[in-house]
């Protein structure tokens, strides 16, 4: 497509800042990188300079300066208050100390504010539309780096800098909890209107990113957990989805659902590897999908409270809708319409191996990680202390 050298060398500065993000040891530094990121992947989203490109990231920009008013707002309350942003295990004991009014609205300021990337209703539609990117960035937005940093930045912004025994039972839980069932379901419903290929996995994303926020905004040890246990599995198969994406837009030249009729019996890697991605989105086991879903509909029945509840209906209404928008896919692509005329074999055909390769791997992966799923337990636990 032209232009490598820019796009790698922005690609691997994405890459650094999202490490500072991950090995930050309090907030103004997170907040620091977490903004840095924005600028380092704004020129990835662009790349090309096309119209659309460019539209797509002066809306992320716009998105994202909002979310970083309102970060800015929770960062410097902590700091007021605290004198430190140093983060510390089940809060910063002095916020506790603080107007509960006051701390209450900076937090529900903040987890928009680190919630913007994370694709949080309402401010989500950058996500979608950040989608004309390039099938690596796409990946990198959905999967990775931008929507992770997000949810990441929510989870240390709960757990380690308010607290949970600030915050639990108040009004702010169940605004942040509110909006998290909202986005779940609503991202769903969305993706199953999308009749483009990427724009539905990319709706898939803001659903599946909300899973993560519920499960943080539940304020348990159970849903700590489960919240890193979907952060971890959503990485996996997402990155894979858009990767079948990709392949299908530049070996089939295909971009809409309706025109994906038959197409499995010309990339049959491919569709093998978007038919583990659907199994794992939906939770059907053995795919890792199900383990991350299975603990946080525990978790959720566990706190109890009548917000929790219906997290846990919003859970089960939004699986059964990426159920639909994913194996009509599926279903399209394996066992066309007896109407539809045969794709030529000219005109698609499979990847080569170092695009069906790491495809293939993350299936492995999504598989493994269903069937052995301890193991990621055992370090997600041992991470957070519990």
């Amino acid at each position: 497509e032209g232009g490598e050298n820019t796009f790698f060398g922005f690609y691997m500065l994405s890459y650094g800042v999202t490490l500072a993000i991950a090995f930050a040891e309090d907030l103004m530094t997170l907040y620091v990188f977490y903004e840095l990121l924005t600028l380092a992947t704004l020129f990835l989203v662009m790349h090309g300079m096309k119209p659309h490109g460019v539209h797509a990231g002066r809306k992320y920009v716009y998105y994202m300066l909002g979310g970083a008013a309102m970060g800015f707002m929770a960062l410097t309350t902590v700091i007021h208050f605290s004198g430190t942003s140093n983060f510390v295990r089940g809060g910063i004991p002095a916020i506790a100390m603080a107007p509960d009014t006051l701390i209450l609205v900076m937090f529900v300021m903040g987890f928009l504010g680190f919630g913007a990337k994370a694709a949080v209703f309402p401010l989500h539609s950058w996500l979608p539309t950040a989608g004309v990117a390039p099938t690596p960035v796409t990946a990198l937005l959905h999967a990775v780096a931008v929507v992770k940093a997000g949810a990441f930045a929510c989870i240390r912004l709960v757990y380690y800098a308010f607290g949970v025994d600030v915050l639990r039972g108040t009004w702010g839980q169940y605004v942040v909890m509110c909006l998290a069932i909202i986005t779940l379901v609503f991202g769903s419903a969305m993706a199953l209107k999308q009749t483009h290929f990427k724009h539905r996995l990319a709706y898939s994303t803001v659903s599946n990113l909300s899973y993560i926020l519920f499960a943080c905004a539940l304020m348990t040890p159970e849903g700590l957990v489960a919240s890193w246990v979907h952060l971890i599995v959503h990485s996996v198969v997402k990155i894979m989805a858009f990767f079948c994406a990709g392949s299908v837009l530049h070996y089939a030249h295909r971009e809409y659902v309706h025109e994906l009729d038959g197409l499995a019996k010309r990339m049959p890697l491919t569709f093998i590897a978007f038919t583990a991605a659907a199994c794992a989105l939906t939770g059907i086991p053995p795919f890792n999908g199900f383990v991350s879903k299975w603990y946080i509909a525990l978790s959720a029945m566990g706190e109890g409270s009548i917000w929790a509840t219906l997290g846990f209906v919003g859970v089960l209404i939004s699986a059964l809708l990426t159920a639909i928008y994913m194996f009509q896919v599926v279903i399209k692509a394996w066992f066309p319409a007896k109407d539809v005329p045969a794709i030529e074999a000219g005109s698609a055909h499979e990847a080569g191996p170092m695009m069906t390769v790491p495809i293939l791997i993350l299936a492995a992966a999504c598989l493994l990680m269903g069937l052995f799923p301890q193991w990621l337990l055992d370090i997600i636990r041992e991470a957070v202390m519990l």
